[in-house]
């Protein structure tokens, strides 16, 4: 089991400070928590996955329905 106390994590400048996710570049690996719960799970991916995520962010593959 990997310690993730010693990973500098990084909060996106849009959270203000709010309940966000966190971010982690370990090796090879992007870890992914929630700031709310430090101590919880921590998701990992690789540099692919996370590429490929990114990519449908941008791209707007994730945004919300219109609202009738």
């Amino acid at each position: 089991m990997f310690d993730w106390s010693h990973v500098v994590w990084q909060t996106s400048s849009h959270s203000g400070g709010n309940s966000c996710v966190e971010v982690a570049f370990v090796d090879d690996r992007v870890a992914v928590r929630d700031s709310k719960d430090r101590q919880g799970p921590v998701l990992v991916f690789t540099h692919r996955e996370w590429d490929a995520f990114m990519g449908g962010v941008r791209g707007g593959e994730f945004e919300l329905p219109a609202q009738r």
